[in-house]
């Protein structure tokens, strides 16, 4: 016999089912049970995967790429300090350096010794840093020195 009422209506949450009709009161708490673990741990695992615009392999990213410009101005300004706090110059082999890089450093290193003479040493560092910066930018602006791969 039907008294009216409209079949009882059950959300089933979770499981994209939206509302179920017609279950019995009975099931409920039958499904209680079964339904709240499943659903907790299915949200755990679901919660734990990476998103697609995460890395998923294990390697460490790439440096960045650092240009013959930039690789040219730290090595020269690093031996700059070097040769000027010494009393040798030591050859080009022995730092890494090319050719030009050696003669552009010869050449930073003179008016540093001059610069530290005339006014200090924080202005011979600030000379090596900017004519380390300006001499190598002169050497890479065409890409790369003019003759051979030492030059």
């Amino acid at each position: 016999m039907r008294t009216g009422r409209s079949p009882r209506s059950y959300a089933v949450f979770g499981t994209g089912l939206g509302t179920v009709t017609g279950l019995r009161p009975v099931l409920r708490p039958v499904l209680r049970p079964v339904l709240v673990p499943v659903l907790l741990i299915g949200g755990l695992v679901a919660g734990c995967g990476q998103s697609a615009g995460h890395r998923t392999s294990g390697a460490p990213p790439s440096p960045p790429v650092t240009s013959d410009e930039e690789l040219c101005t730290r090595v020269v300004a690093h031996w700059s300090r070097e040769v000027l706090d010494g009393d040798t110059y030591g050859d080009y082999q022995s730092t890494g350096l090319s050719n030009g890089q050696y003669d552009l450093l010869r050449r930073i290193v003179d008016a540093a010794r001059t610069a530290r003479e005339r006014d200090g040493p924080e202005a011979a560092a600030r000379l090596i840093d900017r004519e380390a910066r300006q001499g190598c930018a002169d050497r890479y602006r065409d890409g790369g020195p003019a003759e051979g791969p030492r030059r």
